[in-house]
């Protein structure tokens, strides 16, 4: 049988930047984007690469959601505040990964609807969304040592602020990322699982073998003077973690949680007003009531009650008031004494 070898298209996403160049550099990643107002547009990724000899590399990413904050203003700052000479090794920042859905304050990216976050590997022929995702795939990806990528709720969502990784195959890479997490020192460190793991950033770093750790920071669409400074603090603290900054990172009590199965997720059954019965951070038990749906068609009619599966803590739930079939409720999480 022949084998036919598949060369795919080089990106058309051109780097304004040198990576391999000592100094600091602020550029764009810039994708060409043909469209009405533009025949010959581009979409301008903001980039910053500081680079000091040799040493690892830590490649920052924020806003893969564009409605998610805390990572774009910790990283906006510190491609800001770095100095090079701060430096030992190079640090690659991309405040806003999906740019478009970031300017569009959406999820999803307003040119093609796609969720940067489910595009991974992406291809070099494909969407918007995809070009994106291919780019950091084959380009960024395999430069970096270790990959942290900010994420929080969104505008549907609120968690506990808290850094985490996943269960890997490698344990050796899993307890390498785990560290990290541990380096952040948020106020929740967790060990967390995917609902839908495929096309995931996440997924593509862990599989090149990459140090790789991820953050839900609070959530609802914007952010707080804590959460911002959880995110900053972290930020630093992982670039110490790793050498790439000089010093010891700043550690605070954290609080280790698992999500152990799917039994974690409570998904809501009807549409409705939701109504949370107890707060994030609150612990509940397996059977406990922990939200309600109420029917807004008539009055007279009784509320859907929701139940945790497990005991744990509410590390996760629904944010805005109106829920709709299919949205997850909430997140229960067990406590544990590390990862």
């Amino acid at each position: 049988m022949n084998s036919m070898t598949i060369v795919k298209r080089p990106s058309p996403v051109t780097p304004t930047v040198d990576f391999d160049r000592d100094g600091i550099q602020h550029g764009h990643l810039r994708l060409p984007w043909s469209r009405d107002d533009s025949a010959w547009g581009s979409i301008m990724i903001p980039v910053c690469v500081i680079k000091n000899g040799e040493g690892p590399t830590a490649l920052l990413t924020g806003a893969n959601h564009g409605d998610e904050y805390e990572g774009p203003v910790a990283l906006f700052d510190l491609a800001r505040t770095l100095k090079a000479d701060e430096v030992k090794g190079r640090i690659i920042i991309v405040p806003a990964m999906n740019y478009p859905a970031f300017q569009a304050a959406t999820r999803t990216s307003p040119i093609d609807k796609g969720n940067l976050n489910r595009s991974f590997p992406g291809r070099p022929d494909g969407s918007v969304t995809e070009k994106i995702a291919d780019y950091f795939t084959r380009y960024l990806l395999p430069l970096a040592d270790i990959v942290l990528d900010f994420h929080s709720g969104g505008r549907t969502l609120d968690f506990l602020p808290y850094a985490a990784a996943h269960a890997l195959p490698d344990k050796r890479q899993e307890k390498a990322c785990f560290d990290g997490v541990g380096a952040f020192s948020a106020p929740y460190s967790m060990r967390m699982i995917e609902i839908d793991a495929a096309g995931m950033y996440d997924t593509a770093a862990e599989e090149m073998g990459k140090v790789f750790v991820t953050t839900e920071l609070s959530g609802g669409g914007t952010i707080s003077a804590r959460t911002a400074s959880i995110a900053r603090r972290g930020v630093l603290n992982v670039l110490k973690h790793t050498g790439i900054v000089a010093g010891s990172p700043e550690i605070e009590a954290t609080q280790w949680l698992d999500m152990p199965s799917s039994d974690c997720f409570v998904f809501a059954e009807a549409d409705g007003l939701f109504e949370p019965l107890r707060d994030l951070g609150d612990q509940v038990a397996a059977g406990e009531i922990i939200a309600r749906i109420h029917p807004i068609g008539r009055t007279g009619s009784a509320p859907f009650d929701y139940r945790s599966a497990l005991d744990g803590v509410l590390a996760a739930r629904h944010f805005p008031g109106l829920i709709k079939t299919g949205d997850c409720l909430a997140v229960v999480a067990i406590l544990t004494e590390g990862p």
